[in-house]
Protein backbone atom coordinates (compact mmCIF):
# COMPACT_ATOMS: atom_id res chain seq x y z
CA UNK A 1 0.00 0.00 0.00
CA UNK A 2 1.00 3.34 -1.36
CA UNK A 3 1.24 5.88 1.77
CA UNK A 4 2.19 9.97 1.66
CA UNK A 5 2.81 11.18 4.61
CA UNK A 6 4.71 14.14 5.80
CA UNK A 7 6.63 14.53 8.75
CA UNK A 8 8.05 17.94 9.58
CA UNK A 9 4.88 20.36 9.37
CA UNK A 10 4.00 23.70 11.65
CA UNK A 11 0.75 26.14 12.00
CA UNK A 12 0.16 28.74 13.45
CA UNK A 13 0.43 27.12 17.03
CA UNK A 14 4.59 28.27 15.84
CA UNK A 15 5.55 31.82 16.15
CA UNK A 16 6.61 32.22 12.61
CA UNK A 17 3.44 30.71 10.72
CA UNK A 18 -0.08 31.90 9.82
CA UNK A 19 -1.24 28.19 8.43
CA UNK A 20 -4.65 27.48 10.86
CA UNK A 21 -3.93 23.79 11.99
CA UNK A 22 -7.41 22.73 10.74
CA UNK A 23 -6.63 24.55 7.48
CA UNK A 24 -3.18 22.20 7.42
CA UNK A 25 -5.21 19.06 8.38
CA UNK A 26 -7.96 19.67 5.48
CA UNK A 27 -5.46 20.82 3.12
CA UNK A 28 -3.31 17.52 3.39
CA UNK A 29 -6.57 15.35 2.58
CA UNK A 30 -7.31 17.35 0.02
CA UNK A 31 -3.74 16.52 -1.64
CA UNK A 32 -4.54 13.13 -0.84
CA UNK A 33 -2.42 12.25 2.11
CA UNK A 34 -2.34 9.28 4.48
CA UNK A 35 -0.51 10.72 7.22
CA UNK A 36 0.70 13.74 9.10
CA UNK A 37 3.06 14.77 11.83
CA UNK A 38 2.84 18.08 13.70
CA UNK A 39 6.05 19.61 15.11
CA UNK A 40 5.13 23.09 15.63
CA UNK A 41 8.45 25.21 17.46
CA UNK A 42 10.05 24.83 21.06
CA UNK A 43 12.89 26.98 21.33
CA UNK A 44 14.04 28.11 24.87
CA UNK A 45 16.73 29.76 25.27
CA UNK A 46 15.58 32.36 22.33
CA UNK A 47 11.95 32.28 23.66
CA UNK A 48 9.55 32.23 26.44
CA UNK A 49 6.81 29.72 27.01
CA UNK A 50 3.41 30.88 26.01
CA UNK A 51 1.93 31.09 29.85
CA UNK A 52 5.03 33.08 30.61
CA UNK A 53 3.07 36.67 30.70
CA UNK A 54 4.48 40.13 29.64
CA UNK A 55 8.08 38.99 29.67
CA UNK A 56 7.42 37.57 26.23
CA UNK A 57 9.66 39.09 24.02
CA UNK A 58 8.45 40.61 20.21
CA UNK A 59 9.94 40.44 16.98
CA UNK A 60 8.40 42.44 14.16
CA UNK A 61 5.45 43.17 16.63
CA UNK A 62 5.01 39.34 16.75
CA UNK A 63 5.49 37.34 20.08
CA UNK A 64 8.30 35.28 20.06
CA UNK A 65 6.46 32.29 22.36
CA UNK A 66 6.97 28.81 22.38
CA UNK A 67 4.04 26.47 21.23
CA UNK A 68 0.63 27.00 23.45
CA UNK A 69 1.33 23.12 24.74
CA UNK A 70 -2.32 22.52 26.12
CA UNK A 71 -4.40 23.68 23.49
CA UNK A 72 -1.81 22.23 20.85
CA UNK A 73 -2.49 18.87 22.32
CA UNK A 74 -6.21 19.20 23.28
CA UNK A 75 -6.47 20.42 19.33
CA UNK A 76 -4.60 17.50 17.92
CA UNK A 77 -6.96 15.28 19.80
CA UNK A 78 -9.98 16.65 18.61
CA UNK A 79 -8.57 16.47 14.89
CA UNK A 80 -7.86 12.99 15.12
CA UNK A 81 -11.30 12.54 16.54
CA UNK A 82 -12.60 14.78 13.39
CA UNK A 83 -10.71 13.60 10.41
CA UNK A 84 -9.39 10.07 11.90
CA UNK A 85 -11.48 7.84 9.41
CA UNK A 86 -9.79 10.52 6.46
CA UNK A 87 -5.82 10.75 7.41
CA UNK A 88 -3.59 9.66 10.69
CA UNK A 89 -2.61 12.57 12.29
CA UNK A 90 0.02 12.34 15.05
CA UNK A 91 1.61 14.80 17.88
CA UNK A 92 5.05 15.88 17.09
CA UNK A 93 6.86 18.72 18.19
CA UNK A 94 10.27 20.03 16.93
CA UNK A 95 13.03 20.81 20.16
CA UNK A 96 15.56 23.48 19.15
CA UNK A 97 17.88 22.51 21.84
CA UNK A 98 20.76 24.43 23.36
CA UNK A 99 23.11 21.82 25.99
CA UNK A 100 22.02 24.70 28.27
CA UNK A 101 18.30 24.16 27.98
CA UNK A 102 18.08 20.20 27.98
CA UNK A 103 16.84 20.26 31.94
CA UNK A 104 13.61 22.61 30.22
CA UNK A 105 12.86 19.85 27.40
CA UNK A 106 12.97 16.90 29.64
CA UNK A 107 10.25 18.69 31.73
CA UNK A 108 7.96 18.83 28.58
CA UNK A 109 8.24 15.70 27.31
CA UNK A 110 6.96 14.05 30.19
CA UNK A 111 4.00 16.31 30.17
CA UNK A 112 2.75 15.22 26.65
CA UNK A 113 2.15 11.74 24.93
CA UNK A 114 4.49 12.27 21.90
CA UNK A 115 4.42 10.12 18.98
CA UNK A 116 7.35 11.73 17.44
CA UNK A 117 10.09 14.55 18.57
CA UNK A 118 12.32 15.97 16.04
CA UNK A 119 15.83 17.27 17.80
CA UNK A 120 16.92 20.65 16.13
CA UNK A 121 19.85 23.15 16.65
CA UNK A 122 18.56 26.67 15.62
CA UNK A 123 20.94 28.83 18.23
CA UNK A 124 23.90 28.24 19.73
CA UNK A 125 24.58 30.18 22.70
CA UNK A 126 20.91 31.98 22.30
CA UNK A 127 22.15 33.33 18.82
CA UNK A 128 20.55 32.09 15.73
CA UNK A 129 21.76 31.33 12.77
CA UNK A 130 19.41 33.05 10.01
CA UNK A 131 20.26 36.40 11.36
CA UNK A 132 23.85 35.95 11.12
CA UNK A 133 24.53 36.68 15.00
CA UNK A 134 26.02 33.08 15.85
CA UNK A 135 28.11 33.61 12.27
CA UNK A 136 29.62 36.97 13.24
CA UNK A 137 32.75 37.53 14.28
CA UNK A 138 33.41 33.91 13.80
CA UNK A 139 35.90 32.26 10.89
CA UNK A 140 33.52 29.56 8.69
CA UNK A 141 35.67 26.99 10.07
CA UNK A 142 34.79 28.10 13.79
CA UNK A 143 30.56 28.19 13.10
CA UNK A 144 30.76 25.28 11.41
CA UNK A 145 32.53 23.04 14.25
CA UNK A 146 30.96 24.98 17.29
CA UNK A 147 27.39 23.80 15.69
CA UNK A 148 28.53 20.16 15.40
CA UNK A 149 30.08 20.28 18.44
CA UNK A 150 26.92 21.30 20.49
CA UNK A 151 24.90 18.71 18.32
CA UNK A 152 27.36 16.06 19.55
CA UNK A 153 27.42 17.22 23.15
CA UNK A 154 23.45 17.05 22.78
CA UNK A 155 23.00 13.66 21.37
CA UNK A 156 25.15 12.49 24.43
CA UNK A 157 23.39 13.80 26.91
CA UNK A 158 19.36 13.90 25.53
CA UNK A 159 17.36 10.69 24.80
CA UNK A 160 13.93 11.94 24.03
CA UNK A 161 13.91 12.45 20.83
CA UNK A 162 12.77 10.19 17.04
CA UNK A 163 15.74 11.90 14.87
CA UNK A 164 17.91 14.33 14.00
CA UNK A 165 15.96 17.51 12.34
CA UNK A 166 17.86 19.08 9.03
CA UNK A 167 21.39 18.05 10.44
CA UNK A 168 23.61 20.52 8.56
CA UNK A 169 21.14 23.39 8.98
CA UNK A 170 24.13 25.39 9.24
CA UNK A 171 24.36 25.16 5.58
CA UNK A 172 21.39 27.39 4.69
CA UNK A 173 23.22 30.21 6.45
CA UNK A 174 26.60 29.74 5.71
CA UNK A 175 27.50 33.42 4.37
CA UNK A 176 31.28 31.83 2.29
CA UNK A 177 29.13 29.56 1.21
CA UNK A 178 29.64 25.46 1.57
CA UNK A 179 31.97 24.28 4.13
CA UNK A 180 33.88 21.61 3.33
CA UNK A 181 32.03 18.22 4.58
CA UNK A 182 35.50 16.42 4.79
CA UNK A 183 36.67 19.02 7.07
CA UNK A 184 33.35 17.79 9.55
CA UNK A 185 33.69 14.21 8.69
CA UNK A 186 35.12 13.12 11.92
CA UNK A 187 32.62 15.09 13.89
CA UNK A 188 29.24 14.30 12.37
CA UNK A 189 30.88 10.39 12.32
CA UNK A 190 30.51 10.82 16.22
CA UNK A 191 27.36 12.24 16.32
CA UNK A 192 25.78 9.83 13.42
CA UNK A 193 27.25 6.65 15.93
CA UNK A 194 25.69 7.89 19.10
CA UNK A 195 22.11 8.73 16.94
CA UNK A 196 22.33 5.01 15.71
CA UNK A 197 23.26 3.34 18.87
CA UNK A 198 20.70 5.27 20.56
CA UNK A 199 17.69 3.68 18.11
CA UNK A 200 17.41 7.14 16.41
CA UNK A 201 17.61 8.75 13.33
CA UNK A 202 17.51 11.75 10.89
CA UNK A 203 15.24 13.19 9.18
CA UNK A 204 15.66 14.58 5.19
CA UNK A 205 14.45 17.36 5.11
CA UNK A 206 12.60 19.15 1.63
CA UNK A 207 13.11 22.77 2.40
CA UNK A 208 16.58 22.02 0.20
CA UNK A 209 14.46 22.75 -2.52
CA UNK A 210 12.99 25.65 -1.83
CA UNK A 211 16.10 27.82 -0.29
CA UNK A 212 17.41 26.54 -3.29
CA UNK A 213 20.30 24.50 -2.08
CA UNK A 214 22.28 22.52 -4.81
CA UNK A 215 22.40 19.85 -2.21
CA UNK A 216 19.81 17.79 -0.10
CA UNK A 217 19.34 18.52 3.56
CA UNK A 218 20.79 16.76 5.16
CA UNK A 219 23.88 16.34 2.22
CA UNK A 220 24.46 13.33 0.12
CA UNK A 221 27.46 12.55 2.06
CA UNK A 222 25.69 12.78 5.74
CA UNK A 223 22.93 10.25 4.04
CA UNK A 224 25.56 8.22 2.41
CA UNK A 225 27.86 8.13 5.51
CA UNK A 226 24.79 7.12 7.52
CA UNK A 227 24.02 4.45 5.74
CA UNK A 228 27.37 3.25 5.43
CA UNK A 229 27.50 3.00 9.53
CA UNK A 230 24.07 1.37 9.10
CA UNK A 231 21.14 3.77 10.10
CA UNK A 232 18.12 2.47 8.94
CA UNK A 233 15.41 4.97 10.43
CA UNK A 234 14.87 7.88 8.12
CA UNK A 235 11.67 10.19 7.88
CA UNK A 236 10.91 12.53 5.44
CA UNK A 237 9.63 16.18 6.04
CA UNK A 238 8.74 18.96 4.36
CA UNK A 239 9.79 21.70 7.05
CA UNK A 240 6.12 23.86 5.94
CA UNK A 241 4.56 26.72 7.18
CA UNK A 242 2.47 27.72 4.81
CA UNK A 243 0.50 26.10 1.99
CA UNK A 244 2.71 25.70 -0.78
CA UNK A 245 4.93 24.10 0.99
CA UNK A 246 2.85 21.00 2.61
CA UNK A 247 4.03 17.83 0.91
CA UNK A 248 6.47 19.49 -1.00
CA UNK A 249 9.22 16.91 -2.74
CA UNK A 250 8.80 14.08 -1.12
CA UNK A 251 8.10 11.70 -3.76
CA UNK A 252 11.00 13.31 -5.27
CA UNK A 253 13.28 13.00 -2.13
CA UNK A 254 11.77 9.07 -2.09
CA UNK A 255 13.62 8.26 -5.21
CA UNK A 256 16.99 10.65 -4.12
CA UNK A 257 16.50 7.63 -1.46
CA UNK A 258 16.53 4.99 -3.15
CA UNK A 259 18.86 6.26 -5.30
CA UNK A 260 21.62 6.34 -2.50
CA UNK A 261 20.63 2.99 -1.75
CA UNK A 262 17.98 3.28 1.19
CA UNK A 263 15.38 0.99 0.44
CA UNK A 264 12.89 2.07 3.83
CA UNK A 265 11.66 4.91 5.49
CA UNK A 266 9.70 6.06 8.71
CA UNK A 267 6.44 7.49 10.05
CA UNK A 268 6.27 7.14 13.90
CA UNK A 269 3.43 6.31 16.40
CA UNK A 270 4.07 6.40 20.57
CA UNK A 271 7.64 7.51 19.34
CA UNK A 272 8.36 3.96 17.88
CA UNK A 273 9.39 3.68 14.36
CA UNK A 274 7.10 2.10 11.65
CA UNK A 275 8.94 0.95 8.74
CA UNK A 276 8.12 1.64 5.40
CA UNK A 277 8.98 0.32 1.46
CA UNK A 278 10.44 3.35 -0.99
CA UNK A 279 9.47 1.16 -3.40
CA UNK A 280 6.12 0.55 -3.09
CA UNK A 281 5.44 4.16 -2.94
CA UNK A 282 7.11 4.71 -6.05
CA UNK A 283 4.85 1.92 -7.91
Amino acid sequence: MKLFADYHVHTDFSDDSNYPMEAVVEDAIQMGMDEICFTDHVDYGIKCDWDSGPGIPYRDGKLLANVDYPLYAETIRQFQYIYGSKITIRMGMEFGMQTHTIPQYETLFKRYAFDFIILSVHEVDDKEFWTQEFQKGRTQKEYNERYYLELYELVKTYKNYSVLGHLDLITRYDPNGIYPFEKVRPLITEILKIVIQDGKGIEVNTSSHRYGLKDLTPSRDILKLYRELGGTILTIGSDSHEKKHLGAYITDTKRELLSLGFHRYCTFHKMEPCYHLISKDLE
